[in-house]
């Protein structure tokens, strides 16, 4: 591969969120994290420039992904997908109580800010969550890389994550909010 050409492009990233785990044969996975909680566990990979996150909370799961299109994917309990843009905010709700929260941002930067913040994010993402560069796809001199940080409370799992593309000048960011719902009679005490 030519140096500086990485296989993912950001504008060509789709959001997809499914109510099932997905099979990790579908991905090259670079790194695997688990949370194990009282309600729920969570596993999230990093699989390049994207990411997944698998959250169960009893019988119920719900997964994020971010990804390139792809007719691999399956299409059974997708609930939703759209191609990441701009900026978007989406929020899903399930009958069995989880509630799915996402914000988005496709951030293109002039080339005189972006090598700074990228480096300040790169820094920090190093002390933090999970961290993976590809330095075969470096550009320009700076390094794509992969970011993501979790927060796992007790009845919510919070994801930050961040793709750097140097050739397009540009961050993807996405924060995601997993929650299951207090029972009824939790609510009002």
């Amino acid at each position: 591969m030519e140096q500086g050409k990485t296989k993912q492009r950001v504008d060509e990233l789709h959001f997809y969120l499914y109510q099932r785990a997905l099979h990790p044969e579908l991905f090259r996975i670079h790194q695997v994290k688990h949370v194990e909680q009282r309600l729920y566990h969570a596993e999230v990979w990093v699989v390049g420039l994207s990411h997944v996150v698998t959250v169960q909370f009893g019988d119920n799961t719900l997964t994020e992904l971010i990804a390139h299109e792809s007719e691999l994917l399956p299409k059974n309990g997708l609930a939703t997908s759209f191609r990441l843009r701009g900026e978007r905010d989406h929020s899903q709700s399930f009958a069995n109580g989880l509630r799915f929260i996402l914000s988005s941002q496709v951030e293109k930067m002039t080339a005189n800010l972006f090598p700074s913040s990228h480096r300040d994010l790169m820094r920090y993402a190093q002390t933090r969550g999970m961290y993976q560069d590809f330095d075969e796809w470096e550009y320009d001199g700076l390094t794509p890389f992969t970011f993501v940080d979790f927060e796992a409370r007790e009845r919510e799992f919070h994801v930050h994550a961040f793709h750097a593309f140097p050739q397009e000048l540009t961050l993807l960011k996405t924060q995601s909010i997993f929650e299951l719902a207090r029972p009824e009679r939790e609510r009002y005490r």
